[in-house]
């Protein structure tokens, strides 16, 4: 999904598409990862884990495919949205998978997974754009990024087609579902207090790969290309910061490694937001990815362990809450770009990092206080 954001300007360009019209290729995709988040636990349930995780990646594979042929707004359009409702549901799964396998290992488990999912993340701005600059030649354009990019989920198939999933009974259909049934009813209050800050973290992290490009071209003059490839450096401080972020919650409490976070994305977007030249520019896209990358993987963990005793309805919830962040804040940022000009728009970046440090703070006081001895 997150290919989305290098190959916008290109889907402007090519449609002669507005900023609010360009944006409903990422509300689409957050349209379909809410569908999920609301009834992606009743699917896996009934088909099972692993046919749902396939399902999920073979879904992605044909919302990509989609895209590429696509020669409207309407079809790209519909693509986008078919890539977050099957493809979302790997992101119920695989928390839910980690859970049940790592237990209070799992911020660990899963910051880890980020780190590899960032990775290869980074490969596709660096293909959107080598594919670019040969628009014209055979097996050129930026197209042609997606058709590599769409063929993962086969060779992954045919990598682990024979493996089962570890854990949980309800992986088969018809099975009794163990820990996803385990318990029932409404999620405490406190878990939807970390579920608004995982709206509000997913919110500035897509915020900064669906638009960063194009506030390079706009802003800076680089051009579509350049900002293109410019994304793989906010991509390549995520994946330093989840490899960090792995490390030090090893050893420190979760809260106190998103605080630090929060202080490492709020300067970074400082620096990419108020500078004025390349260099500082670039430095602070990629501080701002090493400080983001640790706000999603450790608030999903705490949101989860809030809801533990219903878990796949948690997870379900987390899903739901990327959906709403995908779905809502990079089409406010559109509009407001309409409005205001991208420079502007960009200032409810503020507001996003300033909301999740008031959450975490509110959290971790009383935390902190039933830890002093008496």
């Amino acid at each position: 999904m997150n290919i989305l954001g290098p190959v916008t300007p290109f889907l402007m360009e090519e449609f002669n598409l507005s900023y609010t019209t360009t944006s409903m290729h990422s509300t689409m995709i957050g349209l379909g990862i809410i569908c999920t988040g609301l009834f992606g636990n009743i699917v896996i349930q009934r088909v099972g884990r692993w046919k749902a995780l396939w399902l999920g990646a073979f879904g992605m594979s044909l919302g990509a495919l989609l895209l590429v042929v696509g020669r409207t707004p309407a079809v790209t359009i519909s693509a986008t949205f078919l890539m977050g409702s099957l493809g979302s549901l790997l992101l119920v799964l695989v928390p839910l998978i980690l859970s049940d396998q790592y237990g209070p290992l799992m911020p660990v488990a899963y910051s880890e997974a980020n780190f590899v999912a960032s990775a290869v993340i980074t490969i596709c701005p660096l293909l959107v754009a080598w594919f670019a600059s040969r628009a014209g030649a055979p097996l050129g354009g930026w197209r042609m990024a997606l058709l590599v990019a769409l063929i993962a989920p086969f060779l992954a198939r045919l990598w682990f087609g024979k493996h089962s999933l570890p854990g949980a009974a309800g992986n088969q259909p018809g099975a009794p579902a163990g820990k996803e049934t385990s318990s029932s009813g409404p999620l405490p209050w406190k878990y939807w207090v970390y579920w608004a800050a995982l709206v509000m973290a997913v919110s500035s992290e897509f915020c900064m790969i669906y638009w960063s490009a194009d506030y390079l071209e706009k802003s800076l003059g680089f051009t579509k290309a350049t900002a293109a490839l410019s994304v793989s450096v906010f991509l390549g401080g995520m994946i330093l910061g989840r490899l960090i972020v792995s490390r030090l919650v090893q050893r420190f409490p979760a809260k106190n490694v998103i605080l630090l976070s929060l202080l490492f994305a709020g300067l970074g977007f400082a620096f990419f937001w108020r500078g004025l030249d390349a260099i500082p520019v670039l430095a602070g896209l990629f501080f701002a990815g090493l400080g983001i990358a640790g706000l999603y993987p450790l608030i999903h963990f705490l949101a989860l362990d809030a809801g533990k005793r219903n878990i796949t309805l948690a997870a379900a919830r987390n899903s739901l809450a990327s959906g709403v962040a995908i779905l809502s804040l990079p089409l406010v940022l559109a509009r407001l770009a309409d409005l205001l000009g991208i420079r502007l728009a960009y200032g409810v970046m503020i507001l996003l990092l300033l909301g999740v440090f008031l959450i975490i703070v509110a959290e971790y006081i009383p935390a902190q206080k039933q830890v002093v001895p008496s």
